[in-house]
């Protein structure tokens, strides 16, 4: 891989690293995408974190990345990395999904749309952007404490009014915030 990217700047050589058959050139796209995936993050999230509710209830530390792929591209990652189990994802999002774990605390959910010509989040994630960092996931304690924060105290309107089943079990929320340059995709998430 050739040199790093410009602050918050994706490379999209950092995908096709993930199903590199070299295990140090996937660890090392993964932290890249990871990197940049949090940058963005804490560019668009720093004010919350001082709102001492909100940091006792989420944790800042390790956030997963969640990545946005073609199908082509989300088998052969798969492939790559020992054919992870797919998580199980509600019928009514449009998505396939598995985790990819890394030292360091790397963590990435690799994902991709059932129907990539059809209306759902991923396929028009993919449709307007291309494979790239999608979200940005925090674990939360009580994701509607959480969302009732950032709604009441920052202004951040919720993409759901109430958190929702996500995959494997668990209840989540979204939040499109603005940072400087792009916006990101936060999720809020609670274990089943």
């Amino acid at each position: 891989m050739s040199g790093e990217a410009a602050s918050g700047e994706f490379r999209a050589e950092w995908i096709a690293g993930l199903s590199n058959t070299d295990g140090e050139t996937r660890r090392a796209s993964a932290a890249r995408i990871a990197g940049c995936g949090r940058e963005r993050a804490e560019r668009a999230s720093a004010g919350w974190w001082r709102n001492a509710e909100f940091a006792r209830l989420c944790d800042r530390e390790l956030p997963t990345v969640g990545l946005a792929v073609l199908p082509a591209t989300f088998a052969a990652i798969r492939a790559s990395n020992g054919w992870p189990r797919l998580a199980e994802v509600p019928p009514d999002q449009d998505a396939s999904e598995f985790e990819l774990q890394f030292e360091g605390g790397v963590s990435l959910d690799v994902l991709t749309s059932r129907e990539p010509e059809g209306p759902g989040a991923i396929a028009r994630f993919l449709a307007r952007q291309g494979e790239g960092v999608q979200q940005v996931e925090f674990p939360s304690t009580d994701v509607s404490r959480a969302t009732a924060i950032l709604r009441d105290e920052f202004g951040v309107q919720p993409v759901y009014a109430e958190k929702t089943r996500g995959a494997d079990g668990t209840l989540v929320n979204f939040f499109l915030v603005g940072a400087p340059g792009s916006k990101v995709l936060i999720e809020l998430y609670e274990g089943p």
